[in-house]
């Protein structure tokens, strides 16, 4: 799928472009509500899904926004492209550099390729099912595979989740009780930090949510040796009707995966 994922990198960088324009001239929102919106997000998907259109433009399509380019395109078939243009756009907004940009490709109800672009903190990580999963940050010369951490205990471990209100611990610390406790906007940021092996999972108890919310990040984490399920070891479907989630989100460097589904449904 070479010609797959140039189309995602060159898509994710040319949203990656506008958002750091629009990034450096937009005033903080420090109270921005879960689900704000901004004009970079409109831009931003348009640009992505023309890159799409141009090269391949049979193709289906998937994405957050309501914009022309998507309104114009077939919304589901067997060639489906995923897109998030700004996940977590309340980073954004508050001007933390919390968000990325997420490209997902599903060929016959299969992710092939996954890209999350962080364009803030100028780092990618990007999967080809079968190839493996890669990051190329900052200046450096060349991608780097990826391979998630060799943690196996929860006691030893890291868990990433959205930021919590002050004082307050979340459902998946009080049933897994990690080590440590990262916290970070934008789900495609915490896949790609499993993925990397810079923290050991990420646990994601909404009770629904959408395919643009994980899908590019999912194969980041399975192609550096990691696993993704539902919160009760489901297989997770990309490409049903209304582009829906209904399980909830485990990700985790494998090794603590049952221990994990087992702890959060005692939790």
């Amino acid at each position: 799928m070479e010609a797959e994922l140039q189309a995602a990198l060159d898509a994710a960088r040319r949203a990656g472009a506008i958002i750091l324009d629009a990034y450096e001239r937009f005033e903080a929102v420090p109270d921005a509500r879960a689900d704000i919106s901004t004009d970079a997000d409109r831009r931003s998907q348009e640009a992505i899904l023309a890159c799409l259109r141009e090269r391949f433009p049979a193709d289906a399509l998937c994405a957050e926004e309501q914009t022309p380019t998507l309104a114009a395109a077939p919304r589901a078939g067997a060639r489906l492209w995923i897109v998030d243009p700004i996940d977590g756009t309340r980073g954004f907004a508050k001007k933390n550099g919390e968000f990325s940009v997420m490209v997902g490709f599903v060929r016959d109800g299969e992710i092939g390729v996954g890209v999350v672009l962080e364009p803030g903190a100028r780092r990618l990580t990007y999967a080809v099912r079968g190839g493996g999963c890669w990051r190329l940050d900052g200046d450096a010369a060349g991608p780097v595979r990826c391979s998630v951490s060799a943690t196996a205990a929860l006691a030893d471990a890291t868990l990433v989740q959205s930021h919590s209100k002050r004082g307050e611990t979340s459902g998946p610390v009080r049933a897994l009780r990690p080590k440590a406790v990262r916290e970070t906007y934008s789900a495609g940021l915490k896949l790609a930090l499993v993925a990397r092996g810079e923290v050991d999972l990420y646990v994601n108890t909404y009770a629904a949510f959408h395919d643009w919310d994980i899908c590019a990040g999912h194969i980041l984490v399975t192609e550096a040796g990691g696993r993704v399920t539902g919160l009760r070891g489901e297989e997770l479907r990309y490409g049903t009707e209304g582009a829906w989630q209904r399980h909830g989100l485990l990700a985790t460097n494998g090794l603590l995966h049952d221990a994990s589904l087992e702890g959060l449904q005692k939790g």
